[in-house]
């Protein structure tokens, strides 16, 4: 665009067009901002994503660890990031309770994001320490109930799966057990073993090894159907809680205002990463299932974040559980 003014010409920059910045991006390193300690399974999925989306984009995709809060930090730094596409964000079910759970939240789990889409389902297990009375589940409900002012129920802290299970669990049951919360699931399961706590209700993906070697006493899992990996495992849903279910699920975002050309690529990019073969191995060693392509999508994690907003609100507020 030219101006003519006092005789001379100036030349106004303009900011490149939303496609022809689609068209150069990426052009750098993109990171990938995961709300927990590394080696955890949400740090190991982020990883598993990252090698093959950047293998798609023909760009490095990098992980970068920011955890505390219950993802909360995280989440705040990524809403408050340049909206360009090289600042995105991995999260589990936790961004869709962190409304609920946390009274001066910073940021919207919803209006502060842009949806890239979801990208791992996982079941939770419930576990106990290897001498625990109960057979199995049946007899598991009976001995809570009769006993729930000395049966402890460790999770990883406010916020992490372990306590979202844990809570949905209680709900079901209509009993309330003596929770121990810990900082991360290493101490947790660490006191688990040793026989310190009772009870824990986490992911498979921390629990399928020690399940597998007989270090913890396993009861059902949380899927409504069976798990290839656990076999032997039935649904809580069939086993005595018609009707339970937790999925936990991980989706990517991007900063609110990231041009929605940008959000595409990166979305594309997830999708190859859920149907990389090598992806999907690891992932069932760690029992957990990428999401069919179609769900890998901006509008798909859109959906489904508003619905585990709802889900999970009223079982919050009936609990009377919150973080500063």
């Amino acid at each position: 665009m030219k101006i003519k003014r006092a005789g001379s010409l100036v030349w106004l920059a303009l900011a490149a067009s939303p496609a022809s910045y689609a068209a150069d991006f990426p052009d750098k390193t993109i990171t990938l901002i995961v709300p927990f300690a590394a080696g955890g399974p949400t740090d190991t999925i982020a990883r598993l994503l990252a090698q093959a989306m950047g293998n798609n984009l023909k760009q490095q995709v990098i992980v970068e660890n920011v955890g505390g809060a219950g993802g909360t930090i995280a989440a705040a730094r990524v809403a408050r990031s340049n909206p360009d596409g090289y600042t995105i964000f991995i999260h589990h079910v936790g961004h869709a309770t962190a409304p609920s759970l946390y009274r001066k939240l910073n940021y919207s789990s919803i209006d502060s994001f842009e949806p890239i889409g979801l990208a791992t389902d996982a079941t939770s297990t419930l576990v106990a320490r290897k001498d625990f009375p109960a057979k199995d589940v049946n007899e598991l409900l009976s001995y809570l109930k009769a006993n729930k002012e000395k049966t402890t129920l460790a999770n990883a802290g406010i916020g992490a799966a372990s306590h979202l299970c844990g809570m949905l669990f209680m709900s079901a049951i209509g009993t309330e057990l003596t929770t121990v919360p810990y900082k991360g699931t290493g101490p947790a399961m660490n006191d688990l073993l040793g026989g310190q706590v009772d009870l824990m209700c986490d992911q498979a993906t921390n629990t399928l090894g020690h399940i597998k070697s007989g270090k913890v006493k396993a009861y059902a899992v949380t899927y409504k159907t069976p798990v290839a990996s656990l076999p032997d495992l039935p649904p809580l849903a069939s086993a005595g809680l018609p009707g339970f279910e937790l999925s936990v699920w991980h989706g990517l975002y991007a900063p609110k205002g990231t041009p929605a050309a940008v959000v595409n690529k990166l979305s594309g990019a997830l999708q190859f990463a859920v149907k990389d073969p090598t992806v999907k191995q690891r992932l069932a060693e760690l029992s957990t299932d990428p999401v069919a392509e179609n769900r890998a999508t901006p509008d798909a994690l859109r959906a489904h974040l508003k619905a585990e907003i709802d889900k999970w609100g009223p079982i919050i507020r009936k609990a009377g559980i919150y973080a500063e």
